[in-house]
């Protein structure tokens, strides 16, 4: 991957950690063991809502990191989630795999199908990619509900989980859970911070500028489609294994990238704080609100839209205007040689 980046040495460093970041620290790691801990102190409902708002958070951290440095707007990640997901049934269903193992098995579905949807789709620009890559969701959609071996359009029932006790089920999901935040959201942070991260960042801002300073954009696109492909898969497995069941119109679900838009959106593009805060503000509001369909669903398309008018950079955007503290501390800063 080195000829992807060819910026000469920067006269920046990465803004070193902060007293919020330190915080932020603290408060993930133990977010993370909350959440393995989850079988030994949380109910079967607390357990599916967490499982529910981390497949969130990690979809839409994906969706922000294609969108939000990588330029490219996608509204067809259902592909890789009903991929992902229908490859885990098989695997675990049909080829006696074990279920846990499938889930991270099933990864290599999507990193598959990326290169071909990516190679046919790179050329469109705009609105002709997002359009584009809905087109490809649709496909496999129809595809999937007339493929017999995955029993069409009736769907999949993930019965090996009942060989299973409840404890264990809700240890291994628990366990998958918090592995699923650490790759997508430490991973994102990590390479934020690298000299990777610089690469995304002059890309995001002019990439024909960063073309002209050795950034080798088209293959970088590409490892973040790929790897936004696979970030996307592992919360689709994981979180159609928590459903014990699957069909085509629930796995390539429009409403998947619907979600992952409001909560970049909302929360703030191309900052990892802002879709924590965007993945708690739909979550909740979908628990509290969503049994008044339509309206809600009009609200929520409403406050989108007064984002993206009157907050560029989200909810966030709003906060950073008031106080430097950030979560996950990413920006560079000019630093002068202490020598």
């Amino acid at each position: 991957m080195d000829d992807v980046v060819a910026l000469s040495p920067p006269p920046v460093r990465v803004r070193r950690q902060t007293p919020s970041g330190t915080v932020a620290m603290v408060l993930g790691a133990g977010v993370l063991i909350a959440v393995v801990s989850m079988p030994w102190w949380a109910t079967a409902g607390n357990i599916r809502d967490v499982v529910q708002l981390c497949c969130y958070i990690a979809i839409a951290q994906m969706w922000n990191l294609l969108a939000g440095y990588g330029g490219l707007v996608s509204v067809g990640q259902q592909t890789f989630i009903g991929v992902s997901a229908y490859t885990m049934f098989v695997m675990a269903q049909l080829w006696g795999v074990n279920p846990f193992l499938a889930v991270v098995l099933c990864l290599v579905a999507p990193a598959i199908i990326a290169v071909p949807t990516y190679a046919l789709l790179h050329r469109l620009d705009g609105p002709y990619f997002a359009i584009g890559t809905w087109v490809v969701a649709e496909v496999f959609r129809l595809g999937t509900s007339v493929f017999p071996y995955v029993n069409s359009g009736a769907g999949m029932s993930l019965r090996v989980m009942t060989g299973y006790s409840a404890d264990q089920r809700a240890i291994g999901i628990s366990f998958l859970c918090a592995l699923l935040l650490l790759v997508t959201i430490g991973g994102s942070y990590w390479l934020l911070r690298s000299r990777y991260g610089l690469a995304l960042t002059a890309m995001r801002d002019n990439p024909v500028a960063a073309s002209s300073q050795g950034v080798n954009v088209g293959r970088l696109r590409f490892l973040i489609f790929v790897a936004a492909a696979i970030g996307t898969g592992f919360a689709g497995g994981i979180y159609f294994m928590a459903q014990l069941r699957i069909t085509p119109p629930s796995a390539y679900d429009p409403n998947w990238s619907n979600i992952a838009i409001f909560i970049v959106m909302v929360g703030g593009l191309g900052s990892i704080e802002g879709v924590l805060i965007g993945a708690c503000i739909y979550f909740f509001a979908d628990k509290w609100f969503g049994e008044y369909g339509a309206t809600y669903l009009v609200v929520l398309g409403l406050l989108t839209l007064f984002v993206a008018l009157f907050a560029r950079g989200g909810l966030w955007g709003l906060i950073c205007r008031v106080v430097d503290a950030p979560w996950f501390p990413t920006r560079r800063m000019l630093m002068e040689d202490q020598r």
